[in-house]
């Protein structure tokens, strides 16, 4: 997944649920520590740029393996381009924060994530 200045929040959301569609990513404010959650009103709206929050950002890539857990996933995100990033998972028609999971791969989480939809019914944010 390409991480640049002119992406927005929105852009990355859907490189990563392409290809992971039973997770989410959110984009906050401030640091989480492992196994802990973001308030809702420090995300990041998602048409905002990556710019807008980091105008100094060196643009790089980061690789969605499905061995890699979601604290390691988190911590790339931190360490190498300075955003603060949550994966949610999906739970029927809720996203979930996977706080007390993220030594879980993210293949893992997907499949959990897609075996708890329950209806057709759309997800809530």
């Amino acid at each position: 997944m390409k991480i640049h200045k002119d992406l927005t929040f929105n852009d990355l959301q859907a490189a990563f649920q392409a290809a992971f569609p039973g997770l989410k990513l959110g984009f906050y404010n401030r640091e989480h520590l492992d196994y802990a959650g973001s308030p809702p009103k420090a995300a990041y709206p998602g048409e905002k740029h990556v710019g807008d929050i980091k105008p100094n950002l060196i643009a790089g890539e980061i690789e969605l393996a499905p061995t890699k857990t979601v604290a390691e996933l988190e911590h790339e995100f931190e360490y190498r381009f300075g955003l603060h990033a949550q994966v949610l998972r999906r739970s029927d028609t809720l996203w979930l924060q996977t706080t007390s999971t993220d030594d879980w791969t993210l293949e893992v989480q997907n499949n959990k994530g897609m075996h708890s939809v329950q209806s057709d019914e759309p997800v809530t944010n």
